[in-house]
């Protein structure tokens, strides 16, 4: 399946109006939702099945972090990932706010994009909606990196 970038505005949609996964309606109803708001049927399609991917990831996910966990990405790993969301990743692991089975998560639903490399501001979306599909709200710093353009950054 070939997943186009309007995708990506469907899946910020749901985490914009909707507090959790179980807190969306069953598919069917979500599609006529998505459609009277504008989405396309095939946008939509697109990521109702990445959600499904996502709850499967998910389904695995323990919370537990392991103390000296290190990822070391396949050659088809980094040519699909790209090295600004490998140092993205890296970057979040590093500050503590993304456990090795959270990263897993990530790093499954962004190679299920089809092409290559992932756009940086689409793993940043896939990063919002892991926290998201596990109920889990991000701290100020992934927000922070997740919505602030760089060029609005303060220094201090």
């Amino acid at each position: 399946m070939r997943y186009s970038g309007f995708m990506f505005d469907v899946l910020v949609y749901l985490y914009e109006n909707y507090w959790r996964p179980d807190a969306c309606p069953d598919h069917a109803q979500l599609t006529r939702k998505l459609s009277a708001m504008g989405f396309e049927t095939d946008e939509i399609e697109e990521a109702l099945n990445w959600l499904d991917g996502l709850a499967s990831a998910g389904q695995s996910y323990s919370g537990e972090q392991q103390p000296h966990s290190m990822r070391v990405y396949t050659p088809a790993e980094q040519e699909h990932l790209g090295e600004a969301s490998i140092g993205f990743i890296s970057f979040l692991e590093s500050a503590g706010v993304l456990p090795p089975p959270m990263r897993e998560m990530v790093v499954d639903r962004a190679t299920a994009i089809p092409g290559g490399p992932v756009d940086l501001e689409d793993l940043k979306i896939i990063v919002l909606m892991v926290f998201w599909s596990l109920g889990e709200e991000p701290d100020a710093l992934i927000l922070d990196e997740l919505f602030v353009a760089e060029e609005d950054r303060l220094i201090h």
